[in-house]
């Protein structure tokens, strides 16, 4: 056994996750809690750990009921310095019962599983709810859209701008102003990373009106950094005047956002602020968006909760923020048959990502493939 394998094992065999076990920059973005949290969720839902075993560029944990694609990687130490898990594929996959997990979530949730443009399976399809970074999939049909009718090139050049920058997720905030990316580049930080300064860069470049038309409820259609502004305690009363315009006064208003800061990024880290300052879709608006945009390569770099090696193609975004998680795949089987799958939960206090991911995961994996 290897000493990553050890490390996966004990995991699952032990009482209690130790925190000894993990490097501190793993900790500092999920703590021992957390995994312990994750490691009863799987144990509860596959049953007994059984084996660990090699696959590829990955691991694969094997328990009773089905099995775990697992990533990990050791320090120097033998600390776990990264730990990520794949969608679970059950021995049985059940659907009833992850369907019966997101209807047992508290606040709003939201299913749908489309195949050829038939719906399999359905929860408030036509509900529109805040999805997160899943609006960029509106964002990149409408770069597409103007690509195709060569108004636009892949390959022009955008500029990273002071006045376009966001805050995390991503890593072009950081960069100097004036840095040129490739429409492509920016695209593909977008989607695969869930930048957001690369997603304002990209909205700003082919235009509001131009995503409006992908997403025509969410007018005006806000930048990130205008959704970070509003949301912000301190500007309080621009979030009430925006709540009470009508379009146009909310299209005057976002004029006056650009001479103001960006929040702290630990303004948003509580709970949740503000869910109305977000962008809204319903799951088959998301699928039908994810449609439009899967046969770019660009989709396929983060496979989300796919595991790639079971499909022969992944495309996938999600999105989320306290109170607010979407995840939208479209996966094609080994025998051609294209699926998408997108669920969304919306609640008025911080979400269990992990049960919510699991569920998602057992329902993907039930699809024929």
């Amino acid at each position: 056994m290897s000493s990553q394998q050890i490390a996966i094992a004990r995991l699952f065999t032990s009482d209690k996750v130790d925190p000894d076990w993990f490097a501190e920059s793993l900790l500092q973005q999920a703590p021992a809690s957390q995994v312990q949290a994750v490691v009863d969720q799987l144990k509860a839902q596959l049953g007994a750990y059984q084996d660990v075993r090699i696959e590829g560029d990955h691991y694969v944990t094997v328990f009773a009921g089905g099995t775990v694609p697992t990533y990990i990687a050791l320090d120097a130490t033998g600390r776990i310095l990264t730990l990520s898990f794949r969608a679970p594929v059950p021995v049985r996959a059940d659907p009833t019962a992850a369907l019966n997990t997101f209807k047992g979530l508290p606040g709003h949730v939201s299913i749908v599983i489309e195949s050829g443009g038939a719906v399999t399976l359905a929860v408030n399809a036509d509900e529109s709810l805040a999805v997160g970074s899943a609006f960029k999939l509106a964002v990149l049909a409408a770069i597409k859209k103007r690509a195709d009718a060569h108004q636009m090139s892949w390959t022009q050049l955008a500029q990273v701008h002071e006045q376009w920058k966001s805050l995390p997720s991503g890593i072009l905030q950081s960069w100097p102003d004036g840095a040129p990316l490739t429409l492509y580049s920016v695209a593909a930080l977008m989607i695969s990373q869930s930048d957001n300064t690369a997603a304002d860069l990209a909205l700003r470049t082919v235009g509001r009106s131009a995503v409006e038309a992908e997403g025509p409820r969410n007018q005006p259609f806000l930048t990130t950094r205008e959704a970070f502004i509003l949301k912000d305690p301190a500007n309080a009363q621009s979030l009430a005047a925006w709540r009470k315009g009508n379009a146009a006064a909310r299209r005057a208003l976002l004029a006056t956002l650009d001479t103001k800061p960006l929040p702290s990024v630990a303004v948003f880290s509580g709970g949740v602020i503000a869910q109305d300052i977000e962008w809204f879709f319903t799951v088959r608006e998301l699928c039908g968006l994810m449609a439009q945009v899967a046969s770019l390569p660009l989709t396929s770099i983060n496979p989300g909760v796919a595991d790639p090696s079971r499909w022969a193609h992944v495309s996938y975004k999600g999105g989320s923020e306290p109170g607010v998680l979407n995840l939208t795949t479209q996966v094609t089987t080994r025998r051609g048959k294209t699926y998408c799958v997108s669920a969304t939960w919306n609640d008025s206090k911080p979400l269990d990502e992990g049960r919510f991911e699991l569920a998602y995961g057992v329902l993907l994996n039930s699809l024929d493939n």
